[in-house]
């Protein structure tokens, strides 16, 4: 008699903010992917292994490699700023801060005169934002995130691209804003941020509460897609099998870790 095989165990919350992210590069063609960060990067692994087989990754240097990290191609400076200026580049960056229009701030807290605590500076994000498509992951959603004002503008809002007219709005676009509790995007008519979908396990409520502005929430909210059998078995036995994403999404439904000592 044959042992039965055990099911999978479900998807935890960090598997389905791998699964969102992945969802950004979905239909992008041959693009380069830029995720900055554990999740966005095992997402556009994932998305590179199953929906979006043409897709680009970079080690983050100058060369291109595949899902596995193999070397695939030789990408230089030069021709890596053609691909952003040319809108060839789907970038997926932090955010110290974003506002309703996706205005993001990864500079300083505080007046930039004397902040009170200095960040990573500006960096590539008025470029980023005004050259190709960009989304952002933050991994804990909290008001002091989600701010009704930026303390200061790195990456460039819906809002601010088109007072600046067609020069920075025309490539300009905010795809979407993945977090620990779900999903976000800008499809509504003045562009403001809308709740598009929730991570299973979190309410509206919730995401109301550790959002610093009004969202425009439709009056029904789907939940984030499940990862697929297939998809699971990649992300834990191909992509991430040391489970770098646990580690920076905890899983709600998992026991508090004990102690040192206990």
């Amino acid at each position: 008699m044959s042992t039965p095989v055990a099911p999978p165990p479900p998807p935890t919350r960090a598997e389905y903010c791998v699964i969102a992210c992945a969802e950004t590069w979905r239909g992008a063609g041959e693009v380069l992917a830029s995720p900055m960060g554990v999740i966005p990067a095992l997402g556009a692994r994932l998305a590179r292994l199953t929906f979006a087989p043409d897709l680009l990754l970079t080690d983050g240097e100058a060369i291109l490699v595949g899902a596995d990290g193999t070397p695939e191609g030789w990408l230089p400076y030069r021709a890596h700023l053609a691909m952003v200026t040319g809108g060839r580049r789907h970038v997926m960056m932090g955010a110290s801060q974003l506002d309703r229009f996706g205005n993001q701030n990864i500079a300083c807290v505080g007046d930039w005169s004397r902040p009170v605590r200095q960040l990573l500076g500006v960096r590539g994000a008025p470029v980023n934002t005004l050259n190709n498509p960009t989304s952002y992951w933050v991994p804990k959603h909290s008001p002091r995130v989600f701010v009704a004002a930026v303390d200061m503008v790195c990456g460039v809002g819906y809002d601010r691209a088109a007072a600046a007219g067609p020069g920075a709005s025309r490539y300009h676009r905010v795809a979407r804003v993945v977090s620990d509790l779900g999903v976000l995007d800008f499809d509504t008519p003045d562009h403001a941020m809308r709740l598009a979908s929730l991570h299973p396990g979190v309410t509206v409520e919730q995401v109301r509460a550790a959002t610093g502005f009004a969202l425009h929430v439709p009056d029904e909210v789907p939940f984030t897609r499940e990862p697929t059998d297939e998809e699971r078995r990649l992300l834990r036995e191909v992509v991430d099998p040391g489970g770098a994403r646990d580690r920076e999404v905890a899983d709600p439904a998992a026991p508090a870790p004990r102690p040192a000592g206990h």
